[in-house]
C-alpha cells in the first residue's frame, strides 16, 4: 500500500504544515505540481466544505489516487464570520499578507477586545484511492489583536491571538499542535486509522 497523498494545492505553507503533521505517521505528501498537475480550481463554494471538496475532486479526476485538499480561513464574529471562505482574497486578488492584516485591523478599529473573538477554520476533504470522500473540520479559537506581532507564520497569523501570543510569535511546533489545521489533521489521521 502506497502512503503517498497528493495535496490539491501548490501553497508551500500548507504543504509544509501538512507534511510536518503526516510524515511522522508514514505518509509522503506531494503538491499537485510535484504530481505533474497544473490546475487552478475555481473556489466557487460558499462553505469551506464545498471548496475543499471541489479541489479534491478536481485532482482525483485526473490522478485517481489518494488526494487531500484543505480549505481554510478566518472567521471573525464581529464581522459576521467574514472573511470566511474569502480569506485569501479579502483585501483584493493579489493582496499581500500584510495588506490582508491591515484591512482586517482597519475594519475592527475601535472594536473592544471582548468583541474581537475569531477562529481559524480548516476543512479537509480526503478522497481515498478508491474514490471514497471523507470530510473533517478543525477549528482554533482566539481573537484578533490590535497590531501585527511576530515574524513566523503566514496569512493572518500576526494578528490572530492565541492566548497572549499571536500565531506569528509561537514556534512552528507549537502552532502545529494547536492550530485549526492540526485539529483537522488529527481528525483525519483518526479517520484513516480506522
Amino acid at each position: 500500500m502506497s502512503n503517498k497523498i497528493v495535496l490539491a494545492s501548490n501553497n508551500n505553507h500548507k504543504l509544509r504544515e501538512i507534511s510536518e503533521i503526516l510524515e511522522p505517521l508514514g505518509f509522503t505528501v506531494i503538491s499537485q505540481l510535484q504530481a505533474g498537475i497544473s490546475l487552478e480550481v475555481d473556489e466557487i463554494g460558499t462553505t469551506f466544505e464545498e471548496n475543499a471538496a471541489l479541489k479534491a475532486r478536481a485532482i482525483y479526476q485526473i490522478y485517481k489516487t489518494a488526494v487531500i485538499a484543505d480549505d481554510s480561513g478566518l472567521e471573525v464574529d464581529y464581522l459576521n464570520k467574514a472573511p470566511g471562505v474569502y480569506s485569501s482574497r479579502y483585501a483584493g486578488e493579489n493582496a499581500t499578507d500584510k495588506e490582508k492584516c491591515e484591512k482586517l485591523l482597519s475594519e475592527l478599529e475601535g472594536v473592544p477586545m471582548e468583541k474581537r473573538t475569531a477562529r481559524f477554520v480548516s476543512v479537509i476533504c480526503y478522497i481515498d484511492k478508491d474514490g471514497k470522500e471523507h470530510i473533517v473540520r478543525g477549528e482554533c479559537e482566539g481573537y484578533i489583536g490590535f497590531e501585527p506581532r511576530g515574524e513566523n507564520g503566514f496569512g493572518y497569523d500576526p494578528i490572530f491571538m492565541y492566548g497572549d501570543k499571536s500565531f506569528a510569535e509561537i514556534s512552528a511546533e507549537e502552532k502545529n499542535s494547536v492550530s485549526h489545521r492540526a485539529n483537522a489533521m488529527r481528525k483525519f489521521v483518526k479517520l484513516i486509522g480506522e
